[in-house]
C-alpha cells in the first residue's frame, strides 16, 4: 500500500484523480458552511441538524473558528435560519448562495472604498476566499467567463498600488482599472449569484444561473466538503506482511503484487469514489487503520465513515445515519466473519461486498480476486513479546496486567455466567468468530431486534482507538467502564486499571509506526511499491492481459508522477515524470493489441528503473 501525499486543495480535485490524496487549504467560515451544506443537502435523507451547524458553529476546515451565520448580513441570517427551519432545500440553496454572493461584493465595495490604504488588500483576499466556493462551478459551466474573471481578478490585485520598501518601487492605485475590473466580476455574480429568483435544481451545485436556465449539462468535478480528509494519517502505520518477514521478496509473488496494486487503486471502485482516488488503502491504512480519515456528513469522527450512505452507492442507501468505525485488517485471515456485523463468511466475498455494493465498482474478475486474497491473507499482526503463541501473557507483561488476566478469565454474572475470554478466546486471537447484541446499538423499532456485531480480536488494539462498533468509546480504558456499568460487573477501580492494563498487554506490538530517516523516506517507500506493482507486468504481457494491464497503468503511472513532489532528492524528479511516460507507453501499446511494442516499453522500463533506482529517494 501507498502512502497517499499531501499537498494542495482536497474541495476541488480533479476528474482524472489517482490514488494520491491532496490536502485541502482551510476556507472562509461561510465558503466552508456554503459548500458542506451542498454536500449534505444531496444526501438522502438530509441531515438537516448538521446543516444547521454549519452555520451555527465554527465547522472543519474553516481557517477561521468562527460562525459563519455570525459573518453574513441580518437578512441574510434570517433567510438562513427560516430555510433551515423550514428543511427546504431550494430555499436553503437560495439564501446560503445569497449569503456568499453578498458577501462578494460587499468585500470589493468595501476595497475600493479604501482603495490606496493596506486595508483594501485584505478586502479584495477575502472577496476572493468567498469566490472559492463559486469557482469550480463557473469553470466547468462557462470556461470563457472562468478566464475573463481570473484575468479581473489580476486586474483586482494588481491595481490595489504599493508603498514600496522603505518608499522605493511605491505604485499608485489605479482607481479607473480597480473600478473596471470590479464591474466584470460584480455583474456576473449578479446575475448568476443573485437572480430574483433561481431555478429550482435537483442536485445543489454551484453551477452559475444561466447555465442551469439554458439546460445546459454540465460535469462537475466529483468533491468533497472543506473539512474532509483522505490523506494517509500522519504516522503511517508499520505492515508486516508474512512472506516479507520469512525473508521473500513480494516481486516474486506476481498474484501478491498485482493484489498490493488493486488494494492500493482507486480503479476498482465506481463513481465518485474512483475519481475522488478513494482506494482500499485510504481507509486501512498498510493493513491498519487510517484514524484521520474523515468526510464530513459521512463521518461522525475522525477514523470511520457511513458507508451505507447515498453518496458512494444510493442502491445500498439504507438512509440511516450510521458510522462505522474502520476496522483494522491486521492478522485478517484468522478474523472471519468479516464486516463489522459478520455479514461476509469468506474473505473473498467480503472483498467483493466493499468493491461492488459499498463503493458501486464492477464486478471484479476472478482474475483481481484471487489476487486481491492472496495479498490480504498476508496480512500479520504486529509482534507482541507480552503474549505467546496461545495468549498468555509472557514475563514481559506488568504485574498490573498479570492481575487484570485472571479478572479476564473471571465469569461473571452480568456476562450470563461467562469471562470477557469467553468471547475474546485467547488462544484464537481473542476472537471467537460469532457475532452478539451486547447492548451497544439501539434497535430499529420498538421491540425489534438490534443489529449483533462480531467480536473483534484484541490484537494490536491499543493503535485502533476509539472502539466499539461505532466509534463510541475513546480509549480501553473507557470500554472496561462500559461493561463494568452495563454488566454489573461491580469491579472497584483498582480492578478497572488492572483490567485495562491487561487490554493495553494484549493490544501492544512492536514498531507499530512507520520511520522514515534520510535516504528511507516517503517517496523510497512508494518508489519500491509502485516498482514492485509494475513488476507484475513480467507475467501478464506474456498472458496479452490488456485489461489488467490498463488497470495497472491508469493506477501507478499517475502516482509516480504526483509522488515526485515528496521527493528528498528533487534534482532526480524529471526521470520520474519520463519513467511514467514509459509506463504509459506500455499500457498504450497492449491496449492496441501491440505486444511487441507493448515487450520493448516494458524492457525499457527495467532498464530505466536499474539506472535511476539509486536516485530514487
Amino acid at each position: 500500500m501507498k502512502y497517499l501525499i499531501a499537498s494542495a486543495l482536497i474541495g476541488l480535485l480533479p476528474l482524472s484523480a489517482g490514488a494520491t490524496a491532496i490536502e485541502e487549504a482551510p476556507w472562509a467560515p461561510r465558503a466552508a458552511a456554503y459548500r458542506l451544506s451542498l454536500f449534505m443537502a444531496n444526501l438522502t435523507p438530509v441531515p438537516w441538524d448538521k446543516i444547521e451547524q454549519n452555520w451555527t458553529a465554527p465547522v472543519p476546515g474553516s481557517a477561521l473558528a468562527v460562525e459563519a451565520l455570525s459573518r453574513v448580513s441580518d437578512r441574510d441570517a434570517w433567510n438562513l435560519r427560516v430555510a433551515l427551519a423550514a428543511e427546504d432545500r431550494q430555499a436553503l440553496f437560495a439564501a446560503a448562495t445569497t449569503a456568499v454572493a453578498n458577501g462578494i461584493l460587499q468585500h470589493l465595495e468595501a476595497a475600493e472604498a479604501v482603495l490606496g490604504q493596506p486595508e483594501a488588500a485584505f478586502e479584495v483576499a477575502q472577496s476572493v476566499a468567498l469566490y472559492r466556493a463559486f469557482e469550480d462551478g463557473i469553470q466547468a459551466a462557462d470556461k470563457q467567463a472562468a478566464r475573463d474573471l481570473g484575468r479581473a481578478w489580476l486586474v483586482l490585485n494588481s491595481s490595489l498600488g504599493s508603498a514600496g520598501v522603505l518608499g522605493n518601487g511605491a505604485q499608485a492605485a489605479d482607481a479607473a482599472r480597480f473600478a473596471k475590473a470590479r464591474a466584470v466580476i460584480a455583474e456576473y455574480i449578479e446575475a448568476n449569484y443573485l437572480p430574483p429568483a433561481f431555478a429550482e435544481r435537483s442536485k445543489l451545485t454551484p453551477v452559475p444561473e444561466a447555465a442551469v436556465r439554458a439546460g445546459k449539462p454540465v460535469a462537475l468535478p466529483v468533491t468533497l466538503p472543506p473539512g474532509s480528509n483522505i490523506a494517509d494519517q500522519r504516522d503511517l502505520p508499520r505492515l508486516v506482511l508474512q512472506f516479507e518477514e520469512a525473508g521473500e521478496d513480494e516481486a516474486n509473488l506476481p498474484l501478491v503484487a498485482y493484489g498490493d496494486m488493486l488494494f492500493d487503486s482507486p480503479e476498482i471502485f465506481g463513481y465518485p469514489a474512483r475519481d475522488l482516488g478513494i482506494a482500499c488503502s485510504t481507509c486501512h491504512n498498510r493493513s491498519d487503520v487510517n484514524r484521520d480519515f474523515f468526510i464530513p456528513g459521512l463521518s461522525s469522527h475522525a477514523g470511520g465513515i457511513d458507508v451505507d450512505s447515498s453518496f458512494f452507492n444510493p442502491m445500498f442507501n439504507d438512509r440511516e445515519d450510521d458510522h462505522l468505525d474502520t476496522p483494522s485488517m491486521r492478522g485478517i485471515r484468522f478474523t472471519a466473519p468479516y464486516g463489522r456485523d459478520g455479514r461476509e463468511p469468506s474473505l473473498r466475498r467480503f472483498i467483493r461486498n466493499v468493491i461492488v455494493t459499498e463503493f458501486a465498482g464492477a464486478e471484479p474478475t476472478p482474475f483481481q480476486l484471487d489476487a486481491m486474497v492472496a495479498y490480504l491473507r498476508a496480512f500479520d499482526f504486529l509482534p507482541n513479546p507480552k503474549i505467546d503463541q496461545a495468549g498468555r501473557l509472557t514475563d514481559l507483561a506488568s504485574e498490573a496486567a498479570k492481575r487484570g488476566e485472571a479478572l479476564f478469565n473471571t465469569e461473571f454474572a452480568g456476562l450470563g455466567n461467562r469471562s470477557c475470554a469467553s468471547c475474546h478466546t485467547p488462544d484464537r486471537f481473542f476472537r471467537d468468530g460469532q457475532t452478539y447484541d451486547i447492548g451497544s446499538a439501539e434497535p430499529p423499532f420498538p421491540g425489534g431486534s438490534a443489529t449483533t456485531f462480531e467480536t473483534p480480536t484484541l490484537r494490536n488494539a491499543n493503535f485502533t482507538a476509539p472502539y466499539m462498533h461505532d466509534g463510541a468509546l475513546p480509549t480501553l480504558a473507557s470500554v472496561v467502564d462500559w461493561f463494568n456499568e452495563t454488566k454489573d460487573l461491580g469491579l472497584d477501580a483498582a480492578q478497572r486499571a488492572d483490567l485495562t492494563a491487561y487490554l493495553q498487554a494484549v493490544g501492544d506490538g512492536e514498531e507499530p509506526y512507520q520511520s522514515f530517516e534520510g535516504r528511507d523516506s516517503v517517496f523510497r517507500l512508494s518508489w519500491e511499491e509502485l516498482t514492485t506493482f509494475a513488476s507484475t507486468l513480467d507475467t501478464l504481457i506474456p498472458l496479452r492481459d490488456a485489461e489488467n494491464i490498463a488497470v495497472l497503468v491508469d493506477t501507478v503511472a499517475p502516482d509516480l508522477a504526483a509522488d515526485a513532489s515528496v521527493m528528498t532528492n528533487q534534482s532526480a524528479k524529471p526521470e520520474i515524470y519520463k519513467f511514467a511516460a514509459i509506463l504509459r507507453s506500455v499500457g498504450d501499446a497492449s491496449a492496441a493489441g501491440d505486444w511487441g511494442e507493448a515487450s520493448r516499453q516494458w524492457e525499457m522500463f527495467k532498464s530505466m528503473q536499474a539506472e535511476i533506482d539509486e536516485r530514487m529517494f
